[in-house]
């Protein structure tokens, strides 16, 4: 996700990140390589011009000069910046009170409508709703089947009295499913059609059922992958027919980030969910803050955390977070639960790309696999107890023997332990460089270890045997 660009910011930023002082020619040079790095990632001209005009005011001034590191400082206001411009603050979901939510998805043929119509319903079961899935779609050959397909798939209810394939009136379906949800179904999702491109017929057959169902959410389902085109698309659906809030799919994909960059500041309309895989629990809200932190490469230790919660039973849940609160810190224990958890959910890649720093193996993410992620748990699991609590421990000769247990070589017990310990650091002091603290995540002192402690093994035997 956004692959491209955060390597692009991470070298804008790289040369001014560590100055102890910040000329206002540093700043033009940074803002050069961030202007040309947002361009090629498809955001609009106009929101590049006023996203870099905002940065170097605030930059050039006393909010720069004035700190005790002003290129973090730099690094902060970037952050905040584009925080700012996807949208600032989580817009969450609009649930009636005593009559049904009526949700209309609008958007272009391929945006995925009727997919994301099923994760939105999966999403409502999850907040203790009964949605109601209502096939409008009927122009695009097979809509209906599909519709019902994905139906079967969340085990929610739906309404297709309609074949489709071009028979029938979508405005009557959805006013007639109003109907039928009455005393059944709390969420009403109406699944409408789409064209290869905006035309008349398209936006007079959105307007006519947005004005016979009076929808509580009207959503616009964009993909992130076409660029500017979804800015286009976004503001002559605004215009002509008007939307509450915009949902991004396919963010998975090897997106360029125009669209969720460009969306906002453009329509006036946030983001209120991202949909990031094909499982149809792939789908949650949209949250600028985090957002921002991942596309400069600074991670997403919220969202990871929540994504494990749900895998993880509550004990393992409460576990984990007070491992992250406490003073011992993120173990390779911790770690090796979290793969497990992840390995349910089949998405490993997506997890660790969540963890700061994680651009930097970024290639080497994108290779993650079930096999990949079984020869981690190899080497983890032919650690003892005492090497997983303080990999410090691991001198040549125990990783030699974790590589001969595991099936691996040294050399991949190199990389993951030094990868992990990246992370471990930046979690124990719950902070990230130039931002400041990372939320939920209290700080905590670094503790003075004396020169080696925790390295050196006792000459006793008992005492080896007791350090593992």
């Amino acid at each position: 996700m956004f692959a491209q660009l955060s390597n692009r910011l991470a070298v804008a930023l790289r040369n001014v990140r560590a100055k102890g002082r910040l000329t206002e020619a540093d700043v033009d040079d940074a803002l050069i390589e961030i202007r040309a790095a947002l361009l090629e990632a498809d955001v609009a001209l106009s929101v590049v011009r006023e996203f870099a005009k905002t940065i170097k005011a605030r930059a050039v001034g006393a909010e720069v000069s004035a700190a005790l590191n002003p290129g973090q400082q730099f690094v902060r206001i970037v952050s905040e910046e584009l925080t700012t411009i996807l949208g600032s603050n989580t817009r969450t979901f609009k649930f009636e009170s005593g009559k049904p939510t009526i949700v209309m998805l609008l958007g272009l043929q391929g945006a995925g409508k009727t997919t994301l119509a099923g994760k939105l319903a999966v999403w409502a079961k999850s907040q203790q709703r009964t949605p109601l899935l209502v096939a409008a779609d009927l122009q695009r050959p097979n809509a209906v089947d599909q519709l019902k397909v994905i139906a079967g798939q969340a085990e929610v209810a739906v309404y297709a009295p309609e074949p489709g394939n071009g028979v029938g009136d979508p405005v009557k379906v959805a006013k007639d499913a109003i109907k039928h949800a009455a005393g059944r179904n709390d969420v009403i999702i109406i699944d409408t059609a789409g064209r290869l491109a905006i035309d008349t017929d398209l936006v007079a057959q959105a307007a006519a059922i947005k004005k016979a169902v009076n929808p509580t959410e009207t959503l616009l389902v964009i993909d992130a992958m076409i660029g500017q085109d979804a800015v286009i698309t976004a503001s002559t659906f605004n215009e002509q027919v008007g939307f509450d809030a915009a949902v991004l799919t396919k963010l998975d994909g090897d997106a360029r980030g125009g669209a969720a960059l460009s969306l906002v500041s453009i329509t006036g309309k946030p983001i209120m969910f991202a949909s990031v895989g094909e499982k149809l629990t792939d789908f949650d809200y949209f949250h600028p803050d985090r957002m921002a932190s991942r596309i400069l490469d600074q991670g997403d230790v919220l969202t990871l955390i929540e994504q494990a919660e749900r895998a993880m039973d509550a004990e393992q849940s409460t576990k984990m977070a007070e491992s992250l609160k406490s003073g011992d810190g993120f173990t390779l224990d911790d770690f090796l639960e979290q793969l497990q958890a992840v390995k349910k959910m089949g998405n490993l890649s997506s997890m660790l790309a969540m963890l700061p720093g994680a651009g930097k193996l970024q290639n080497q993410l994108d290779e993650l696999d079930d096999k990949q992620l079984k020869r981690t748990e190899a080497i983890i699991q032919s650690m003892t107890p005492a090497e997983r609590a303080n990999p410090e421990l691991l001198n040549g000769s125990r990783r030699a023997r974790i590589a001969a247990g595991s099936g691996t070589s040294v050399v991949e017990i190199n990389t993951l332990v030094k990868r992990f310990s990246e992370a471990q650091k930046m979690l124990k002091r719950g902070t990230i460089p130039g931002v400041g603290a990372i939320p939920g995540v209290a700080r905590q002192p670094v503790k003075k270890v004396k020169p080696g402690k925790g390295a050196r093994r006792s000459g006793n035997p008992a005492k080896r045997a007791q350090q593992g």
